[in-house]
């Protein structure tokens, strides 16, 4: 898809910026800037290096600075806020045009000058290139001036004193980081500035406000009058040798075969296949393809791969990086659990997740349903026999199997299922007990275990006996019959009868426990309370503990974050379930297909051409959190992917529309 912004949507400075683009290289680095080309976060950056991939990240290249001179009148290209009284750069009062489609293009029109400026990432190394055609119309010489602005500090890092900075040759050192310059323009070093910006998007969020960038050096090219010249740049951690022509060609080229290997018709089908390339990377650790949570802030976490790596991979033809994915997590299993956090260098892997092992249960089933690879389904199956054994028997973070079958979670502060935020000594969403997600994500393991084992010619064991038993257990404990919805968690507590988002995942698991009575109820709850365009709330408005907005310092966020918050990457399961709830008719379709209509609003908004985490529950309108998410992004690519699939089976017979 192309995006397009013109003047009438960046009528002012905070407008202009209101959103951003993010290109990324499959190592965890990444480019990321406002629309009007300049950082509105700390997290912002031209060049955001993976040292090592993908999580050990420094901000080497922040941003340019950007003056036309048309002979001795200057003009600012250039966007930028900075703090203490510094004057802002205003570039996008000439800024005619915004374009992203593979790459982000921006054309301004100064006086008789056109310059049009385009950015790309490179493919497996850490490199951004800018690329600028100056078409000169005037009968006077023009000059374009570029200052790049370094940091060398951890990703969003915010540093307030001054450090040091020195620059040999084409190398900048930057607080001990290494920044190559390579361009086909005039290099000269200067003395060191530094400027303090200003960041509106991190404000309000009781982040960092402002941080100091500094500068060495400058670029610039000279264009007669009546010629067009093309001056590039190319930023990296290591002298990389590509012109900015060729990396913005291989951009393009790499997002075509993302298209065509995605084999999606849909143009949003196929603008959320180029968005979930952003998050596959490389894991160094493991020589394998790991899943990153989410654009700036988070890494790669075993649930959020689990459930974000369906629709990011299986619904993309990507199988091969599905399978490498699933088997650095089944070689990394312990005690049945697999790992929620790969910290990087020699600390150990974290598995404080109750969901991620029962996930891979699920997403293996799914793997093996799509690719027949049931070679892989042997090699993974005593990892798999692993985990349920451990969930019967018990292991960490009160994880265990109940007498009725059921599987209990948590104790103490230990927060085990995806609403896990913790503030001190306080658990705003105490979920310890019996949650109903995790146990239809159970049910649906035992199943698939006995289906499995069948198909392998294995030992079946008593899977299917359990399997029985939970769902009679569940269907007894869960159901509120007054309500017409499932529990959201057996615990004894007020929690218990919380109308939640988590339920809608009883009716989607590849095997499910309800009637279809109950599973059309349970969507019909979930739509009268839950559902909005954007997300599906986590908590019912009519409840009392209900937080319609997600704003202010952590504190405030995290008191909101699961208690009322519209999640994007649930919407994707309750479509998935209405489509099941009416028999995936051609009538559903298209009913699904009226809904999603805001989702390609979504895609304008926020991360060009991506979806966020969160919205406020409360008139979800501007997306917040995590700017770019995988599993909003992957669960969304599942309901076009299924959308497709029904469409398909409506045509007539050797009809290749």
């Amino acid at each position: 898809m192309k995006f397009i912004y013109g003047r009438p949507d960046m009528p002012t400075l905070r407008r202009a910026q209101e959103n951003c683009f993010l290109l990324t290289n499959g190592l965890g680095g990444y480019a990321a800037l406002s629309a009007a080309f300049s950082m509105t976060r700390g997290d912002h950056g031209l060049l955001v290096s993976a040292r090592t991939a993908p999580n050990d990240r420094v901000t080497l290249a922040a941003r340019l600075q950007e003056k036309l001179m048309i002979g001795t009148n200057g003009y600012f290209l250039s966007t930028q806020e900075f703090a203490d009284g510094q004057a802002a750069e205003e570039g996008y009062l000439r800024l005619s045009s915004v374009q992203v489609e593979d790459t982000p293009r921006w054309v301004y029109d100064v006086r008789g000058v056109r310059v049009v400026r385009e950015a790309a990432m490179g493919r497996g190394v850490n490199a951004s290139a800018v690329q600028y055609t100056v078409e000169n119309r005037t009968d006077i010489p023009c000059t374009l001036r570029i200052r790049p602005y370094v940091l060398g500090f951890e990703k969003g890092h915010a540093p307030l004193e001054k450090w040091l900075i020195t620059m040999e040759g084409r190398r900048i050192t930057t607080n001990g980081q290494q920044l190559f310059v390579r361009t086909n323009g005039v290099l000269t070093q200067e003395e060191p500035c530094f400027d303090m910006a200003s960041y509106m998007h991190d404000a309000p969020d009781g982040r960092p406000e402002k941080g100091l960038l500094a500068s060495i050096c400058s670029v610039h090219l000279q264009v007669l009058p009546g010629k067009t010249e093309t001056l590039w740049i190319v930023l990296s951690d290591d002298d990389c040798a590509m012109t900015a022509e060729e990396m913005i060609a291989g951009q393009k080229q790499y997002m075509h075969s993302i298209r065509r290997t995605a084999a999606l018709r849909d143009p949003v089908a196929q603008q959320l296949a180029c968005a979930a390339d952003a998050y596959i990377a490389e894991r160094a650790s493991t020589g394998g393809k790991t899943i990153l949570a989410g654009y700036p802030f988070f890494g790669d976490w075993g649930r959020d791969t689990m459930i974000a790596l369906t629709g990011c991979t299986l619904s993309t033809g990507r199988y091969d990086d599905a399978k490498s994915i699933l088997r650095t997590f089944l070689q990394y299993e312990k005690d049945g659990l697999v790992p929620n956090l790969f910290p990087e260098g020699t600390q150990e892997p974290m598995y404080n997740t109750v969901d991620a092992a029962l996930l891979l249960v699920n997403v293996m089933w799914l793997y093996v349903r799509k690719t027949g690879d049931t070679d892989f389904a042997r090699e993974a199956w005593p990892v798999l026999k692993r985990i349920v054994q451990a969930y019967r028997r018990g292991t960490h973070h009160g994880i265990y199997m109940d007498r009725d079958g059921l599987i209990c979670a948590g104790q103490g502060l230990d927060q085990v299922t995806w609403m896990d935020v913790r503030v001190g000594e306080i658990l705003p969403t105490p979920r310890h007990g019996k949650p109903v997600e995790i146990n239809a994500y159970w049910y649906s393991a035992l199943k698939i275990m006995d289906a499995l084992a069948g198909e392998l010619g294995m030992d079946r064991e008593d899977y299917a006996t359990l399997a029985d038993q939970v769902r009679e257990a569940f269907c007894h404990a869960f159901w509120m019959k007054k309500e017409r919805c499932l529990r959201d968690v057996i615990s004894g507590t007020k929690a218990d009868n919380q109308i939640r988002c988590n339920q809608i995942w009883a009716v989607t698991m590849p095997f499910t426990m309800l009637s279809p009575r109950q599973e059309q109820q349970v969507v019909d709850a979930v739509y009268a309370h839950l559902y909005t365009p954007c997300g599906l709330r986590t908590l019912s408005p009519d409840d009392g503990q209900y937080h319609g907005v997600y704003k202010g310092v952590q504190r405030e966020r995290d008191m909101a974050y699961h208690q009322g918050t519209a999640w994007v990457f649930p919407l994707g399961a309750y479509y998935l379930a209405y489509l099941k709830t009416h028999g995936n008719t051609a009538e559903a379709a298209q009913t699904v297909r009226e809904a999603l209509i805001p989702v390609e609003a979504a895609l304008r908004e926020g991360c060009i051409g991506q979806l966020p985490e969160i919205y406020d529950g409360e008139a979800p309108s501007h997306s917040r959190g995590c700017f770019a998410q995988a599993w909003s992004v992957g669960e969304m690519l599942r309901v076009y992917e299924a959308l497709q699939e029904i469409e398909n089976a409506q045509q007539p017979e050797g009809d290749d529309q």
